[in-house]
């Protein structure tokens, strides 16, 4: 049963760096700081793009419009946050 837990927490602590670097590299190619015609950094921003864009895609949905800020990143951490603390208060150890 710990296991789970432990594998539960770290699959979160996971995502939720996912989704910060999927932030700065969206940060960094929108001020064009980093090249994106160089292959490895156009790999590293769709495949961040693709694990965390049908998430915030689905936080969008709920969310009214602000402009150009999007807010779904910080929403979705702060969901993970909450599902962490979630656990470690009530997943039954053992």
């Amino acid at each position: 049963m710990n296991s789970t837990f432990l594998l539960i927490d770290a699959i979160l602590d996971l995502y939720s760096w996912v989704i910060i670097i999927a932030v700065i590299l969206s940060w960094l190619s929108s001020l064009n700081i980093i090249n994106n015609s160089n292959q490895i950094v156009r790999m590293l921003h769709e495949t961040a793009w693709r694990l965390t864009d049908p998430v915030f895609r689905k936080i969008r949905s709920f969310l009214p419009n602000f402009g150009g800020l999007d807010i779904s990143p910080i929403i979705a951490l702060l969901i993970i946050y909450f599902l962490r603390s979630l656990l470690r208060e009530y997943w039954p150890m053992v």
